[in-house]
């Protein structure tokens, strides 16, 4: 196998379709596509992404020479990803529906997440609608935990998991929720984005909890690396 140094030369996220209320490629799509490109991917390596939108990572990971398997739960999302698979002529399976019960008793070399992370003053996850794809309880962390508890049932002993979050959720916790479950991990990777429409609309909220200082335009992101013993 060869790494994967130009992951995005045939696959531009920009240039992806995304069906109304499906999560479009953005600063943490690219973030997390050059955290992959460092990865070593092959025609055996077995890949698995969670809530892939357009497919824009999925593609990538293709593209490459794996064999990925995307899960999502919009039915948007996938019918959006399944199309681009066709357009880019990349074989790419796609599954509707949650990521563990989808791909219960396979195990992956390599599992790629970019999940819902922005805390929320709603309990809980959207039931429907495009904040499905953004809105995690009020520490961001609802999908990001469980992630962190499926992760040792979904990946072969040295795969990896590859994850994006905001900072607002304890990157630290993150790193000793996967290092509790048998990980090697750590932060890999970093940037600073300015805020969007929806931490925006939220500011005074995310000031209360604690979360965001006053004046503040611009959030971290951060890519999580976990190596299975």
């Amino acid at each position: 196998m060869v790494p994967s140094t130009a992951l995005t030369a045939g696959v531009v996220p920009g240039r992806l379709i995304a069906l109304p209320g499906v999560y479009r490629p953005q600063a943490d799509t690219l973030l997390l596509a050059n955290a992959l490109a460092q990865e070593q991917l092959g025609p055996t390596t077995e890949v698995m992404e969670i809530g892939t939108g357009t497919g824009a990572l999925a593609l990538c990971a293709a593209d490459a020479g794996a064999r990925v398997t995307a899960v999502d739960v919009s039915w948007p999302s996938v019918i959006a990803a399944r199309i681009n698979a066709v357009r880019w002529q990349l074989p790419l399976r796609v599954l509707h529906g949650d990521f563990a019960t989808r791909t219960r008793g396979r195990r992956f070399d390599l599992v790629l997440a970019n999940p819902p992370y922005v805390p929320s003053p709603r309990a809980g996850l959207p039931p429907r609608g495009a904040a499905r794809a953004w809105d995690a309880g009020p520490d961001g962390r609802e999908v990001i935990d469980r992630i962190c508890s499926s992760a040792p049932s979904l990946l072969r002993p040295g795969g990896v998991l590859l994850m994006v979050h905001s900072a607002m959720c304890e990157p630290a916790a993150t790193v000793a929720r996967l290092q509790a479950e048998g990980f090697s991990a750590g932060v890999t990777a970093r940037a600073r984005v300015p805020w969007g429409p929806v931490l925006r609309s939220r500011r005074e909220w995310l000031q209360s909890r604690g979360l965001a200082e006053v004046g503040e335009q611009r959030e971290e992101l951060v890519v999580i690396r976990a190596q299975y013993s």
